[in-house]
């Protein structure tokens, strides 16, 4: 009887599985390529190449199967139980005295296996790929040829600013360089230089202008200054994003930093201690989802196996119940960013959905107090 358990509870855990392989594969290439197609809009159409397009979109995976990871567990475990309902499976097994509290042990190893899985993504992979994703945006920020190296055409990358080049050449100086600033309505100053360079500083990168002139024209007094040059160099650094220099998301920060909160991490941020904490407690709840969502789908449909409705209608209410238990974790997530004391409230929704799952199990297991409760309906 032990070997035919182990059996299978090892032949339920394998369907799990490769279910969920397959579930999150598919997931997995939805969530991919819709975000790829956002990057390919930005990088490919910024001039940057298909090297640094690749390398974004592997750099945002670990999120996207942080995100999936959850639903699909819950769909295998959903499809796979339906499954061993409609073939008989499960009440061959119970027909040899297994109780439903029995039955769950491998759904209940699968959600731990999920939850680790979660786990490493939450608190590892993902803050590591948020680091480097804006460590290199930040660079491809400071990097003005993908903004401003575009040959004919009047660019504007800032409100007030407007560049054009004629030409690049094979070196990659910059032929007929027009710079119009006109940010300060009073006195619009217009650039304009035979060559000029971009040079890559500390903070942001430098226009170096040869062989060109200034125009600056007082709007008050109505006239127009000239100034001829040699060679001028104008700081670019009001055209780049800075904040994006200086602060990071609390996404990028380790669990341990977020869970401290202190005034240094809180000005590394830009966020407040509340947020930072919800954040940390967020990466836990999120994970236990992994491990509450296969237990809930299992046993919502044990108790369909004894409903006269049959297995589809449980499993559209078994749905539904989990966009409930969504719905109270991201209510107690959102607490928490309002008052850090209330980070408890964080792990409401998994709790609400593993106090269900065993509840629906009790019932599972006692059929009879399914039968009392019609016959007192009726």
């Amino acid at each position: 009887m032990d070997l035919m358990l182990s059996r299978f509870d090892r032949y339920l855990l394998a369907q799990l599985l490769m279910l969920f392989g397959f579930f999150a594969l598919v997931l997995v290439l939805i969530y991919w390529i819709n975000r790829a197609v956002v990057l390919f809009d930005q990088l490919i159409a910024n001039g940057e190449s298909a090297v640094v397009f690749l390398e974004f979109t592997a750099l945002s995976l670990p999120n996207v199967v942080r995100l999936v990871l959850p639903v699909a567990a819950f769909a295998a475990s959903l499809y796979v139980t339906n499954r061993l309902m409609s073939e008989s499976e499960l009440v061959v097994v119970q027909a040899t005295g297994l109780s439903p509290a029995r039955l769950v042990r491998p759904v209940l190893i699968f959600g731990c296996i999920v939850f680790v899985m979660s786990s490493v993504l939450a608190h590892i992979l993902v803050p590591a790929s948020q680091a480097r994703l804006s460590e290199r945006t930040a660079e491809i920020a400071e990097n003005m040829t993908a903004r401003l190296l575009r040959e004919g055409q009047f660019l504007h990358p800032a409100t007030g600013i407007t560049f054009y080049i004629r030409e690049i050449s094979s070196i990659g100086a910059l032929q007929d360089v027009f710079l119009s600033d006109a940010r300060n309505p009073d006195r619009p100053v217009a650039y304009s230089a035979r060559e000029a360079l971009l040079i890559r500083g500390e903070q942001a990168p430098s226009l170096v202008m040869i062989d060109g002139m200034a125009q600056s024209y007082g709007v008050g007094n109505k006239r127009l200054s000239v100034t001829r040059f040699d060679d001028f160099t104008i700081d670019l650094s009001d055209l780049v994003e800075s904040s994006a220099l200086t602060q990071r998301s609390p996404r990028e920060l380790p669990t341990p930093a977020l869970l401290e909160a202190d005034e240094d991490v809180q000005a590394l941020t830009g966020a407040s201690h509340s947020t930072l904490v919800a954040e940390a407690h967020e990466r836990f709840s999120d994970a236990l989802n992994g491990l509450v969502a296969p237990l809930f789908a299992f046993a919502a449909l044990m108790v369909g196996g004894f409903s006269r409705f049959g297995v589809w209608r449980q499993s559209i209410a078994t749905v539904i119940g989990l966009i409930l238990i969504q719905l109270i974790t991201q209510l107690g997530q959102g607490s928490v960013r309002t008052d850090a004391a209330n980070w408890p409230l964080a792990y409401t929704g998994p709790l609400v959905g593993l106090l269900a799952a065993f509840g629906l199990l009790y019932i599972a297991a006692r059929p009879g107090l399914l039968a009392r409760a019609r016959q007192t309906a009726q």
